[in-house]
C-alpha cells in the first residue's frame, strides 16, 4: 500500500520562520508579522483574524515579493531529494499549511503532489479576504481525509511531519507522525522527533516504516 506523506510548512519546511513572516520581510514589516505570529501561537487571536491582520499588512504585496521570498526563505536542506525519493517509492507527499496558497503553492515546483493553504484574494490586492477559506488545525485533518481519497490511501497510510499547535489535531489522526524543531505542544504525542537543519534525515526516521 502506498503511504501519503503530509508536510506542515511554516517552522517545519522552513526552519524558524513562516511564510508570512517571510513575506512581510520583502515589505519591511518583518517585525509586524513576528508580532502576529507570536498572537496566534499563543492562541491569542485563530486564523481568521491573523489572516485578515496579514492582508492589511501586505496592501501593496506583488508577485514579485512573494517570488523574492519563497527564493531567500530559510528553507530545510533537502527537501527535493526527499520528495523525489518518496515519489520514486511510489508514495505520495503533499503540504498542508495554515500561509496563503499562493505561497505554499509554488512548492509543487519542489515534486509535491499537492499543496493546500488558506484562500487570499489574487496579488495585488483588489477584494477582501474570505474568512471561509483561511485554514484551521482541523482543516489540516479534512485536507487529509481528502487526499487520501484522491490517492487511493487511508489515514493509516499516512504520516505527519509539524512543529506546533496547528499540527496536533493531525499528529492524533494518523498512526505516524515526525516533530521537527518542534515545541511543547507535539510533546509526548509524536511518534519521532527531530532537530535539526535537513529533511533527509527527519525523513530516514520514517523511510522504512509500513
Amino acid at each position: 500500500m502506498a503511504r501519503l506523506h503530509l508536510f506542515d510548512l511554516d517552522g517545519t519546511l522552513l526552519h524558524g520562520s513562516t511564510a508570512p513572516v517571510e513575506i512581510s520581510r520583502q515589505l519591511g514589516l518583518e517585525a509586524e508579522a513576528v508580532a502576529l505570529d507570536q498572537a496566534i501561537g499563543a492562541g491569542l487571536i485563530g486564523p481568521p483574524e491573523y489572516a485578515a491582520e496579514v492582508y492589511t499588512l501586505w496592501a501593496e504585496l506583488t508577485e514579485a515579493h512573494v517570488a523574492a521570498a519563497f527564493e531567500s526563505a530559510p528553507w530545510l536542506a533537502r527537501i527535493r531529494e526527499v520528495w523525489a525519493e518518496i515519489r520514486s517509492d511510489g508514495d505520495y507527499c503533499a503540504v498542508v499549511s495554515l500561509s496563503p496558497s499562493f505561497f505554499v503553492e509554488k512548492l509543487i515546483g519542489w515534486g509535491a503532489h499537492a499543496a493546500y493553504g488558506s484562500r487570499f484574494p489574487a496579488l495585488p490586492f483588489t477584494e477582501p479576504v474570505d474568512p471561509a477559506g483561511v485554514l484551521s488545525a482541523a482543516a489540516k485533518v479534512r485536507i487529509a481525509d481528502r487526499l487520501c481519497e484522491q490517492f487511493g490511501v487511508t489515514r493509516t497510510d499516512c504520516i505527519a511531519y509539524g512543529d506546533s499547535l496547528s499540527d496536533k489535531d493531525l499528529f492524533g489522526a494518523v498512526p505516524i507522525s515526525v516533530a521537527i524543531n518542534a515545541d511543547s505542544h507535539l510533546a509526548g504525542i509524536s511518534t519521532h522527533a527531530y532537530m535539526g537543519l535537513d529533511l533527509w534525515e527527519a525523513y530516514e526516521l520514517v523511510r522504512h516504516a509500513r
